[in-house]
């Protein structure tokens, strides 16, 4: 539930003039915002059916927020420590984080970091079975709006299961994931890897990286698989990490270039989380929560449009969404409401108000 200083800052903003105009009311003669007790009854109102409706058209915005479909595109898939201070439902103890939590998934299209979808779950590991389900409900949604883009999944290791793998291969879906070590696979790349110890060796170097690409099966793979493995060795011995893919290419480039660049995704999540709390999910119900992610989305959404509005010469255009809060949406201002106009005033020395009228004009001419 809101804490007490969530009551108090509510209270305070829904008299705020600049939020009152955001929402399409008067200012001054408007009517005040909704206060922090309508929010707990919002947020407890949709049924179990409406926040699956709610989470799904989130993919719909993701959709449509391309003029024309894309040939193909990649979707990071990850999870996050959403740390609880009690026994909401669905919080378990988690030992690698170390706390009571919910795990989150976060799937952001890679290219423009936009969001796709956010789920709520359990503080555990996710199953084979719960990623299968995830892919296959997201592929689904995104195919009824592009039917001939080509899909890319990359995640790490969490989501290198064995039925994601044949449910993406049965449906025409690529993927990259991390793969976990186990003694077979260190075998193997310690084989390969033995030119390169050489080659360190005689060099006297403390370390040098290699990669090599096998076909592998586990036991309970129906098929065997490509896997990539990035190989070092160091003065203090030889270490390896793996990828599973369905993708062609040289593999220092799926490693470096394709399954590295997945970190990007911890950013997005970063200002999702703190940059937009996100990670307020405090009500004991499940669907609360969810729908909290939700609303929590609209606003990464709003944060994308008000950035993106800002020419791409200006240095606030590649900022963070705290930055861009601090520099545009927190400077002080006087708001006057006339007749047929609402006027709001800035200080003299404000070194943002002429980007802010310029982005006010793009935004309103795009209508409510």
């Amino acid at each position: 539930m809101p804490t007490p200083f969530d009551k108090l800052r509510s209270d305070e903003l829904r008299a705020d003039p600049l939020f009152k105009l955001a929402v399409g009311r008067a200012p001054e003669s408007g009517r005040d915002l909704c206060s922090q007790p309508t929010m707990s009854r919002l947020e407890n109102a949709p049924s179990r059916v409406e926040v699956a409706r709610l989470t799904a058209a989130l993919v719909d915005v993701f959709c449509r927020s391309f003029p024309i479909p894309p040939a193909a595109i990649t979707l990071d898939i990850d999870d996050t420590c959403d740390a609880v201070h009690g026994h909401q439902q669905l919080s378990l103890f988690n030992a690698h984080h170390d706390t009571r939590c919910f795990l989150p998934i976060h799937v952001y299209h890679v290219e423009s970091g936009k969001p796709v979808a956010v789920l709520l779950r359990p503080g555990k590991t996710p199953s084979g079975v719960e990623v299968r389900t995830l892919l296959k409900h997201l592929t689904r949604r995104i195919r009824r709006h592009w039917p001939r883009t080509r899909l890319t999944f990359r995640g790490d290791s969490h989501y290198g299961r064995r039925e994601a793998m044949d449910w993406c291969e049965a449906n025409g879906v690529d993927y990259i994931f991390g793969l976990a070590g186990n003694a077979a696979l260190h075998n193997l790349s310690y084989q390969a890897g033995d030119d390169l110890k050489v080659r360190r060796a005689e060099a006297g170097a403390d370390r040098m990286r290699g990669f090599a690409d096998f076909a592998y099966a586990a036991r309970s793979w129906n098929r065997q698989r490509r896997v990539v493995a990035r190989l070092e060795a160091t003065t203090r011995g030889f270490d390896a990490r793996y990828i599973v893919t369905s993708l062609t290419g040289e593999p220092r480039r799926l490693y470096e270039g394709t399954y590295c660049a997945r970190g990007q995704a911890e950013n997005l999540i970063k200002q999702h989380k703190v940059q937009l709390a996100s990670g307020r999910t405090s009500c004991q119900s499940p669907l609360a929560n969810q729908f909290r992610l939700v609303l929590h989305t609209a606003a990464y959404w709003l944060m994308l449009a008000l950035r993106d509005a800002v020419p791409r010469r200006m240095p606030l255009a590649w900022y963070e969404f705290a930055t861009l809060r601090q520099k545009l949406l927190k400077n002080g201002a006087r708001v006057i409401e006339k007749a047929a106009r609402v006027r709001i005033h800035f200080a003299s020395a404000c070194p943002d108000a002429a980007l802010f009228r310029m982005l006010a004009g793009r935004l309103a001419a795009s209508g409510p």
